[in-house]
């Protein structure tokens, strides 16, 4: 017994992860190691434009050095219950030119506003960039990245960042943190679920269909949003599975594993990178030159900028890389982060590093050079309020084609894991079905962690309510929650005795499990991969109840199943399938 259940685990593994090995013999040119020496060439954006090179450079020679520090400042947008808000201190410091960036604003009105700010009352006029993570969608949410992978459907993955760029773009977002491309092989790892998996050369296919997605043929068209390639590098090594953990990794495996998809980024064209927040082999990535210099810049060709992740630059100190805050901006800067997140490290400390000589002004004017360029590109400098038109984004948002293109992406992404006798689809002969636990009914599940603007809480379609729309006539779809995801309730019994009556009285038994939403994505990692609470106490009870059980599994990682591989007929896992991700189902 345990031998075959560690037999279905790997191979749930392996099909949930992503089907790693492709069925083809096809030859490759080259391998991975081999293609990440390869300089990339340069995209279409980065053509050379004199007219752009005298505006900068006009530009440029007016600015002080606290408005050059300013554009390498990114700074967060705040959100209250009537919408998102921006703290004054926050406000003064873009009319003050110390803040260039700004991330977590969206809206047309809202981005309108704070663009205002930046180009009525700073003395150069030097528009803002708005950033956000759309990782899998912006209002109409698609599948997990993760699912994305598993459909091994490139032109869909495409698609969803297309629709993704179309509808963000229309809320005045420029620049998008995604396509997240770090291999992931360790599925205690909460940030799984927001990378293509663990093959190398399909992560790599994938990372191109994102950035060519989201940033489509041209920056300049107005619903297209520059994308970032992310975590550079080798995040998803991180050590037991543990987030912000450090990576002890040999060359090689760094060069033939996890560098690829991030080199295949360069290739499609991606505009800017980000940083991780771990240390590969001692050196945080953020302060890491060997990386962000040497291989992205000097080797690859990359001709955009860096951005880091969320203060990765102030964690340098408590790595013990840094002795304080100052130098570990000087280390970021010159190491060749051009812009930082969220930690003021730029803001408050490189002036004086570069008076005090130990950061030369020429760092600082690359940077900025680079950032400028970007939104020129844009066309920011053109129109600053280009992207931010509320008619537009009335007409966009949650358009029916993309609601069809969010489900049409769901049901390719759903993997069949086992179908024993023919169980799906569900026979004409089933009259009344049951659609039982916590997961059954729960719209806040249905689009995962990273949902940027998507609505929890009226939008999403459950699994019961696409059971419900889709059955046949004279055929009654009915819902019991059951079990609990929650780790507190493991030992709890509550509703199972409503949920087993419910069984019972049903022809067919639908059981919705996995894990709440937030229990993959950042900081949510875990330890076991069972399934969480007292659902897996239910789930035998339902068998054991004598009617047919079809397991839907959604979570954001794949789960140690293995009794159910034994005792289930039919398996489906849904990942968090999205907006549209009960229609899927029922499909």
């Amino acid at each position: 017994m345990a031998m075959r259940n560690s037999k279905a685990l790997l191979a749930l593994a392996g099909a949930m992860i992503l089907p790693a090995c492709a069925t083809t013999s096809e030859a490759r040119p080259v391998t991975s190691e081999q293609a990440s020496q390869i300089q990339s060439p340069a995209p279409a954006w980065a053509k050379a434009d004199p007219a752009m090179d005298r505006f900068i450079a006009d530009l440029m020679a007016r600015m002080t050095l606290e408005e050059k520090i300013g554009q390498l400042t990114l700074l967060t947008s705040d959100w209250e219950s009537t919408g998102p808000t921006m703290r004054d201190t926050y406000k003064q410091d873009i009319v003050s030119g110390r803040v260039g960036n700004i991330f977590n604003a969206y809206t047309a009105k809202y981005t309108t506003e704070l663009q205002r700010l930046a180009v009525e009352q700073t003395r150069l006029k030097i528009p803002l960039l708005f950033g956000y993570d759309v990782i899998h969608g912006h209002r109409t949410i698609f599948p997990i990245s993760l699912g994305e992978a598993a459909s091994w459907d490139l032109a869909a993955i495409e698609k969803s960042a297309r629709v993704s760029a179309q509808e963000a773009s229309a809320e005045g977002i420029h620049w998008t943190f995604s396509p997240m491309v770090d291999i992931a092989r360790d599925a205690r790892w909460g940030r799984i679920s927001e990378g293509a998996g663990e093959d190398v050369y399909l992560g790599s296919l994938i990372a191109k269909a994102r950035v060519h997605g989201y940033q489509g043929d041209d920056l300049a068209a107005t619903d297209t949003i520059l994308a970032t390639a992310k975590h550079f590098a080798a995040y998803g090594a991180a050590q037991a599975g543990r987030d912000y953990h450090t990576v002890d990794i040999s060359e090689r495996t760094l060069r033939d594993t996890y560098l690829p998809p991030f080199k295949a980024a360069v290739d499609a064209g991606v505009a800017t990178f980000m940083t991780s927040f771990n240390e590969v082999d001692g050196i945080p990535a953020s302060g890491n030159k060997y990386l962000l210099t040497d291989v992205l810049r000097d080797k690859w060709g990359f001709d955009g900028f860096v951005v880091t992740d969320y203060t990765s630059i102030n964690e340098m100190v408590p790595h013990g890389y840094s002795k304080d805050l100052a130098q570990a901006g000087e280390q970021a800067i010159n190491a060749g982060v051009d812009m930082d997140m969220q930690g003021a490290v730029y803001m408050e400390h490189l002036a004086k590093s570069v008076a005090e000589g130990r950061v030369s002004e020429q760092a600082v004017n690359r940077a900025v050079r680079r950032i400028l360029e970007m939104k020129y590109r844009l066309g920011l400098f053109q129109d600053p309020y280009r992207y931010s038109d509320e008619a537009r984004e009335k007409a966009t948002l949650y358009k029916p084609e993309f609601l069809e293109a969010a489900r049409d992406v769901a049901r390719k992404s759903m993997v069949l894991l086992k179908n024993k006798g023919n169980t799906l689809p569900l026979a004409a002969s089933a009259k009344s079905i049951a659609v039982i636990g916590p997961l059954g009914d729960s719209k806040p599940d249905m689009i995962g962690s990273w949902a940027a603007a998507g609505d929890r809480t009226t939008r999403p379609v459950t699994v019961f309510e696409g059971m419900k729309a889709h059955a046949r006539a004279g055929t009654t779809v009915a819902y019991a929650k059951g079990a609990s995801y929650e780790f507190a309730d493991a030992a709890k019994t509550d509703g199972f005795a409503e949920a087993l009556a419910l069984a019972k009285k049903s022809d067919v038994v639908v059981a919705v499990m996995g894990e709440k939403w937030d229990m993959t994505g950042e900081a949510a990692s875990r330890t076991s991969l069972d399934l969480p609470g007292n659902q897996q106490a239910l789930l035998e009870k339902l068998v054991a109840a004598g009617k047919p059980v079809v397991l839907v599994v959604m979570s954001g990682r794949p789960n140690s199943i293995g009794w159910a591989e034994e005792n289930v007929p039919a398996i489906l896992h849904a990942w968090y399938p999205g907006t549209s991700g009960g229609h899927a189902v029922a499909d």
